[in-house]
């Protein structure tokens, strides 16, 4: 479990940036805050002398983006660096640090519900299409603020997709072949606060908000301990070649990944189900009332079924399938799926969350 990252929460939680004694301020954020004085406001509060913002973040940063954020980096040669922003900002912030090799402190800011990556010892960077899961206990912030005035804004749609990333964290987490007692209990608990109040959320109860931006963070903290699954493998090839969100390729994905690892953790999955409220007295209709209720969640959230659904040609998904697989096998979260995983099963999965030409 990361013993490394101190989490501080609340409705004021940006205060605690005054604290922290930083005198020149690297923050890396997203574009919209930089716009609309969110990152200027993180910069005054924490008192720097001076401060350097990176904007120029993208959607799943690769290699020439993070290259461009280490040189800005090294050439400001700051004692704190914050990243504020979803999980591209965080992930983009640690590969920096990582490639550059700066001591410095980390503070992450999540303004998504979903990536987990401000207490994760995890990232991703994408390089010719393939996106690289860098995993080091370097990568853990020193800090996590999780404040939620940031959460009152959000749109429909990315509360849907960062939604269920936080979704399959927890599951993949909780079935994990690293999972224990004390990832079980993280994992648990944020998949039933995530399945019970997402749908409020996207509906615009912003009171809930919070609950979820926690229930993010310790599926994070349980997805760090135990390790991810198939879905995730499969998300990471999928998206960096098509480019979908994540958090809606895993939606896509996850019912499909479930009915193919239920025979090594059914027991597992029935557990979860009837945690959450979903129920089941025997294991198989636990686990299929698991998999109805997720793709009812998907629904509620209007999050496409299929890849199809997505906009993706099911002709292009068999066209690239070759490097998928090999992605996917290659995928550092194959290791900790709860059953083998075979270049037959990943295609046979492609082929099923792909759509009908």
């Amino acid at each position: 479990m990361n013993g490394k990252t101190r989490i501080v929460t609340g409705e004021r939680a940006l205060e605690s940036l005054k604290n922290l004694g930083i005198r020149r301020l690297f923050l890396v954020a997203d574009p919209f805050f930089a716009e609309n004085g969110t990152a200027r406001r993180v910069g005054e509060i924490t008192g720097a002398e001076a401060v350097c913002v990176f904007s120029e973040i993208t959607p799943d940063p690769d290699v020439a983006l993070v290259a461009k954020c280490t040189a800005r980096l090294r050439e400001f040669d700051p004692d704190g660096v914050v990243a504020l922003g979803g999980g591209s900002a965080i992930d983009c912030a640690k590969a920096t640090l990582h490639f550059s090799g700066k001591k410095a402190l980390f503070v992450a800011i999540p303004t998504t519900s979903g990536s987990g990556s401000e207490v994760t010892d995890f990232a991703v960077v994408t390089h010719e299409g393939v996106k690289h899961p860098l995993v080091d206990e370097a990568l853990c912030p020193d800090v996590a603020v999780l404040d939620g005035s940031l959460l009152e804004s959000l749109p429909r749609g990315l509360i849907a997709d960062t939604g269920f990333d936080l979704i399959c964290h927890a599951l993949e987490a909780y079935t994990a072949k690293n999972a224990d007692a004390f990832s079980d209990a993280l994992a648990k608990e944020s998949f039933c606060i995530a399945y019970a109040k997402l749908p409020a959320s996207y509906c615009g109860q912003r009171q809930v908000r919070l609950e979820i931006h926690a229930a993010a963070t310790m599926a994070g903290l349980a997805f760090s301990r135990a390790g991810l699954g198939l879905c995730h493998a499969m998300s990471h090839a999928l998206g960096g070649v098509f480019h979908l969100p994540h958090g809606r390729l895993n939606a896509i994905l996850l019912p499909a990944v479930i009915g193919c690892n239920a025979c090594a953790c059914g027991e597992k999955y029935a557990a979860l189900a009837r945690a959450a409220g979903i129920g089941g007295a025997a294991k198989s209709v636990a686990v299929r009332n698991l998999l109805n209720g997720l793709q009812r969640l998907r629904r509620e959230l209007q999050l496409p079924q299929t890849l199809k659904e997505a906009g993706i040609d099911p002709r292009q998904v068999r066209h690239h399938s070759g490097a998928l697989v090999e992605a996917v096998l290659k995928d550092p979260c194959c290791r900790t799926n709860p059953r083998a995983v075979d270049a037959f099963t990943v295609r046979r999965l492609l082929e099923e969350v792909a759509g009908r030409v």
